[in-house]
């Protein structure tokens, strides 16, 4: 009976090792497909990361090019208006510009009579310390201007229109 018990119990324990190995095998694939998918998706990921990498490289050039003209970036043009004891020299333009769109009716900066109601300023770029481009339109028609500043000492800016155009509506 002894002899029994001992084989019944070798034999359980050849099925108990049998089972583990079998188990172990599959759980060893399953780890090196999960380990396989998670090095694909970071190898995709990588790849994103670099095109997002390359494509803001290209947002900030493209951004530092539009930054060129501009009064902001422009440490000569500031220098020239260091005299005025200004904190915010663009601002100030802008907002002496902007107050040209409070008069009843059309701006008078814009050579234009508005067809569809008065022009007025809408958009404003000081590129130095001498020039301005602005945006103008009426809600229908629009165009943009060019204009001539200076800053007197009084703080007041004499505005002058260089050019302007009208585009054309299909």
């Amino acid at each position: 009976m002894k002899s029994r018990i001992f084989m019944y119990l070798f034999v359980f324990a050849i099925l108990l090792a049998l089972f583990l190995y079998v188990n172990s095998d599959k759980m060893l694939e399953s780890r090196n497909k999960d380990i396989e998918m998670l090095q694909t998706e970071t190898e995709q990921l990588r790849e994103e990361v670099e095109v997002l990498r390359d494509s803001s490289q290209g947002l900030l050039l493209d951004k530092l090019d539009l930054q060129y003209f501009s009064l902001e970036n422009n440490e000569e043009a500031l220098s020239a208006l260091d005299e005025f004891d200004l904190e915010n020299p663009p601002q100030y333009i802008t907002d002496k510009l902007l107050e040209t769109n409070e008069t009843e009716g059309d701006n008078p900066l814009v050579p234009y009579a508005g067809m569809n109601g008065p022009m007025k300023i809408n958009k404003i770029k000081v590129l130095n310390h001498k020039w301005i481009l602005v945006d103008f339109s009426d809600g229908k028609y629009w165009g943009e201007l060019f204009i001539r500043y200076e800053l007197k000492e009084n703080l007041s800016v004499d505005f002058t229109l260089v050019d302007h155009l009208l585009y054309q509506t299909k």
